[in-house]
This record gives structure tokens, sequence and C-alpha cells, in this order.
């Protein structure tokens, strides 16, 4: 009896602790978080009263990049990588004054048209402060490293306004195929404390009702599939242009800051022959397709080949916005062709191309309740399942680890960085029918 009581006891205190802990976190992060999407507004809304204010792009690039090289390299990317690197290789070490480099390069990256998001930001500025704010106080790296996975979710949450997701992100996010029931509790309370505290310094959210309720039948469970094969192979097509845009990137050995004009330049003289439409965070056109516009076919190709460069070329900013331009204009895309919603088919791209891209099945899934609500939920929900298992084994994290295979038949070694992967695959086995054919040509052989 002593004993379960102790237990209980226990965690009691453990409950205790990681609520007030979190909150701190959650709140810290809030603020940050509400300063940074309130500049970043006031500036891009500052630079788009120039028409051809993108053409100083590939000098905001070379800045950023300057900024990066010499005071932080940790900064550099889309944020969110960085910091799943930190936990899982340093026990989520980072570095304060990633923050407030992060903080402007990300700023005068989007004001002047790089196509990058603002969520790997935020959440790379809450693992820096979450982790200074362990250092402070001396916790162990068990401890700072559940601190910093709580940054992640309340950064997420307060960004995009999905308190739950965001907090099911953190612990998704890390692993393919895993959860961190350990930081469960932590996550949902910084993510919730962020979102209430960013709500309530003035920060509002974008949510959008799908209020079509589709018929439910056969031949529509048919297509929802087959549009999350689709937007799977359009999460497995980004992955492989973002690492297409690094690989070409080193392969040009010169001063960084040189190459970031390069790519400035390429990404103003494609937004010349195109479209502006692909700069910046695009969130005009993510509304107008949630509204049932269809963009041009090859929106979602166009906007894969901006971030690219963007981020190839020393653009800093997240990219799960981008990530919900081409899931959004997919849908559309895919909706146009089949005859569909286009506003349902939107949503459900915009959320599978989370789950496909990142890993993070479940997290894509929750956010469609709470962008969407519950009717497209059950449609999203099968789209987002069947495009994570369509983009394999890959991410735009490559330093997620992989807990699960997604096929039986390939050979893949679990445990190991998603970048470090080597996949083979199983032999084929003979079929029945195979068999059977050659038993009854061996016979007829036999006969002769």
């Amino acid at each position: 009896m002593y004993s379960r009581l102790r237990e209980q006891s226990i965690l009691f205190v453990s409950v205790v602790k990681w609520i007030f802990l979190s909150t701190i976190i959650g709140v810290v992060v809030g603020l940050g978080t509400t300063l940074f999407l309130k500049t970043l507004n006031w500036s891009v809304a500052g630079a788009g009263q120039f028409s051809y204010y993108f053409l100083l792009l590939p000098f905001a690039m070379a800045l950023s990049m300057i900024a990066t090289k010499y005071l932080a390299p940790d900064a550099e990317g889309h944020g969110t990588e960085k910091v799943i690197e930190a936990v899982h290789k340093n026990f989520g070490k980072i570095k304060l004054i990633v923050a407030p480099v992060k903080f402007i390069t990300t700023i005068v990256t989007v004001a002047f048209g790089g196509s990058v998001g603002k969520e790997g930001p935020c959440a790379q500025i809450g693992g820096s402060l979450a982790s200074f704010f362990a250092d402070i106080f001396r916790f162990d790296n068990n401890d700072r490293r559940k601190l910093v996975i709580c940054g992640i979710s309340a950064g997420f949450a307060s960004v995009f306004g999905t308190p739950i997701a965001g907090a099911i992100f953190g612990v998704e996010v890390l692993f393919v195929g895993q959860i961190l029931y350990d930081v469960l509790l932590p996550s949902f309370v910084a993510g919730i404390m962020a979102f209430e505290v960013s709500s309530a310094l003035g920060i509002t959210y974008f949510h959008n009702p799908i209020k079509l309720a589709p018929m439910f039948s056969e031949y529509f469970f048919i297509k929802v599939m087959l549009a999350g094969v689709f937007f799977g192979i359009c999460s497995f097509l980004l992955i492989e242009i973002l690492d297409l845009g690094k690989r070409l990137s080193d392969k040009i050995r010169i001063w960084e800051p040189v190459k970031a004009l390069v790519g400035g330049t390429a990404i103003v003289c494609l937004a010349l022959i195109f479209s502006t439409q692909y700069l910046g965070l695009g969130l005009d056109t993510i509304q107008a397709n949630l509204g049932g516009t269809v963009s041009v076919w090859y929106s979602f190709l166009m906007k894969m080949v901006f971030t690219s460069i963007t981020l190839g070329f020393g653009g800093s900013g997240g990219i799960i916005t981008p990530i919900f331009f081409i899931g959004s204009t997919a849908g559309a895309l895919f909706a146009n062709i089949f005859r569909l919603d286009v506003a349902t088919f939107a949503a459900i791209g915009l959320v599978s191309l989370l789950a496909g891209a990142a890993n993070t099945p479940i997290a894509a899934s929750i956010m469609a309740v709470e962008l969407f609500g519950p009717v497209v939920a059950p449609y999203a929900t099968i789209a987002c399942i069947i495009s994570f298992l369509m983009t394999g084994h890959r991410s735009v994290y490559p330093s997620q680890i992989l807990s699960i295979k997604k096929s039986q038949s390939i050979q893949v070694k679990t445990g190991e960085i998603m970048e470090n992967l080597n996949i083979a695959f199983m032999p084929r086995k003979k079929s029945i029918t195979g068999t059977i054919s050659n038993l009854i040509r061996k016979i007829k052989d036999k006969g002769r």
C-alpha cells in the first residue's frame, strides 16, 4: 500500500512540475511568436506597396546568408529541421543567438519575396528560448529535451491557430511512426498557452469550415483515396525537388553570399516569366483555392521550384506554408479534373501534403478538424494516411528518425536518420499462378 501511495505522489509531483514548466514555455513562445508575426506582417505590407519589391530579393538573400554564416550557422534552412537535429544529437541544446538571427533573416527573406513559411522560425525561436530557459535553471539533458519539444509545439500552435494539432505535431515530427507520450502533456499545455497568448495579443487566424457535406458513396470514397495517392506523389516530388536544389547549390563552389545573389536573381527571373504569386507566403492563393478558385494547373510545381531555390541558396524561413500552398493548389487541380468540389479537395490537399512531406499524418488529420471543421475530417484523414504511405521513406525533415517500415516488402533499417537510409527491396515471391504454370509446363515436357 505504501509503495502505491508513493508512486501516486511521485506522479502527481511530476504532473504539477510539467504543467508549470510548459505553461511558462507556452507564454514565452507565445510572446515571441506574436512579436515575430506582427513584425512580419508589417514588413510584408510595407514592401508590398512597391510593385517590383521582389527585385531586391537577391540582396535580401545575400544579407540573410551573411547573418547566418557569421552569426548563427544553426539558423540555416527552414528552422524546424535544425530543432529536430538538436533534439536528436544534442538533447535540444540550441544557442540563444539563433532566435534573433532567425527572426531577422526570415523577415528579410519573406518581405522581399522569398518562398518560405513562418512556422519554422517560430519553432526555432521557441526551441532556442526553451533551451536558454533550461540552461538558466540548470535542468538536465532529458528535461531540456522535453522543453525544446514543447517549444516546437507552442510555435506551431501559435502560428497557425491550431493548438491540438500543434501539440501533436511537436511529439510526432521527431520520429516517423512513433509518438513521444512522455512529452504529450507538456506539449498540449505549451501549445494551448502559446495559442491563447497570441490570440489575446491580437493575432488572428484563418479558419475556413467546409460547408459542403458530400454524400457518401463508394465512388466518392474511391476518388478520395485516389486523391491521397496523388498527394503522396506530390509530397515525393516536393522532397526530391528540395533535395535537387540543395545539391545544385552545393555544386556551385563560390562564396555563399554571392551564391545567394545568384539564387535570388533566378527567382526574380522566374517571377517575371511566370507569376509573382509564387513569391512569399502565398496566403492569397491558398485562401482563393479554399474559396473554390482553381489556379493554373502547374502552380504546385512552380511553388516547389521557388521554394527549393529559396532554401537551397541561402533564404531563411519555414517549409509548412509552402506545403499548404502546394497542397491546396494540387487539391484544386485534382477537383477540377474529376469535377469535384474545389474547396473540399483544396482543404484535403493542404493537410495531406503536410502528412506526406512531414510524416505527420495524425497532426495533419487533427488540423483538418481545427481548420476546416468535422464535415471533411473523415475524408481528409484517409487521404492523409495514404499520402503518408505513398511518400515513402523520405521527408522534408531529413533529421527525423525512422521507427517503422512503411511496407514489409522494403528493406530499410529502423532507428536510422532519414537522410542516412539505404533502401532495398525484398526478392519477389513466386505467385501461385506462376507456380502452377511452371508445374504444368514440366509435366508436358516429361510427356514428350
